[in-house]
C-alpha cells in the first residue's frame, strides 16, 4: 500500500474504487481493524488536541476526505494523496461489495433513517444500535456500544456517530481484542444513501464545494465549523 504523509498522518494513496475493494477483500474473521476518513475539520481538531492522533494512527486504513485540503497542499508544493471520501467509499461498498443477503452492523442513525436506508438500498435489515448523545463521555454508555458490536459481529460495521466519537468507539472495539471484521468511521454517509439528507450535486463535489452546499443547508450548526474552525488547516499546511 503506497502511503503519503500529510499533516502528521500517513494516508493511502488510493481512489474510491481501490479503497472499497481493499475493504471488501478484508476477511470477516480478521482481527478488528478500522478505517478513518479525515477531512479538514478532523485535521484541525487533531492539531488542537494531539491526544486524538493515536486514534487515527491505530487505524488499518486512512483515506483523505477533503478535496480542498488536497488541492491546497499541492498548491503549496506539498505531496497529497488521492481523495477517497467516506461517503463515496460507502456508496461503492453498498453498490458493488455488499450482497443483499449480508447483514451489516450499524452504530448510529435514527431508527426511521435506518428504515429509509433499507428501503432505498435493498440491504438485509442491519444489526442496529443508536447510542445516547454524549455516550463518549459516559464510560458505561461507551461499554454498551462496544458490547453491542461484539454481540453482533459482521464483516462490515459502520460507525456513524460523528467525529471524534466514531474513532473513539472504533479504538475501544479494537482494544477488546475480541472483535472481528472491519469498522468504518463514515459520519453522515449512510444518511446520504438513505436519502434523508441530500448530498451536494456532482459538480460541487468535483469543485471542492461540498462544504458550501452543506453550509447553505445548515448554517446554524455548520457555520462555525466551516467559516471559523476549518480555515486553520491552511495555516497548518503553510507551516509544514
Amino acid at each position: 500500500m503506497l502511503t503519503i504523509g500529510l499533516l502528521g498522518l500517513r494516508f493511502a494513496d488510493w481512489g474510491v474504487e481501490a479503497a472499497a475493494a481493499w475493504i471488501a477483500a478484508r476477511p470477516a474473521l480478521a482481527p478488528f481493524g478500522y478505517v478513518v476518513t479525515p477531512n479538514a475539520d478532523h485535521l484541525v481538531r487533531l492539531g488542537r488536541d494531539p491526544s486524538l492522533v493515536a486514534l487515527y494512527e491505530a487505524a488499518s486504513l486512512r483515506l483523505l476526505d477533503s478535496r480542498v485540503v488536497a488541492r491546497a497542499a499541492r498548491l503549496l508544493g506539498r505531496p497529497a494523496p488521492r481523495v477517497a471520501t467516506g461517503s463515496d467509499v460507502t456508496a461503492a461498498l453498498f453498490a458493488r461489495h455488499i450482497p443483499r443477503w449480508e447483514r451489516i452492523t450499524i452504530v448510529g442513525m435514527r431508527p426511521n433513517h435506518l428504515q429509509a436506508l433499507v428501503a432505498r438500498t435493498g440491504i438485509a435489515p442491519p444489526h442496529h444500535y443508536d447510542p445516547p448523545m454524549g455516550f463518549e463521555h459516559d464510560p458505561g454508555a461507551m461499554r454498551e456500544a462496544v458490547a453491542f458490536v461484539l454481540a453482533h459481529p459482521a464483516r462490515l460495521t459502520f460507525l456513524a456517530v460523528g467525529s471524534p466519537r466514531q474513532e473513539m468507539l472504533a479504538a475501544a472495539i479494537a482494544a477488546t481484542g475480541r472483535a472481528q471484521g472491519t469498522g468504518l468511521c463514515i459520519g453522515a454517509a449512510l444518511e446520504f444513501l438513505a436519502g434523508v439528507q441530500p448530498r451536494a450535486p456532482g459538480w460541487m463535489q468535483a469543485a471542492g464545494l461540498e462544504w458550501l452546499f452543506r453550509l447553505s443547508r445548515e448554517p446554524g450548526r455548520l457555520g462555525r465549523r466551516y467559516l471559523i474552525d476549518c480555515p486553520a488547516v491552511f495555516r497548518m499546511l503553510a507551516r509544514v
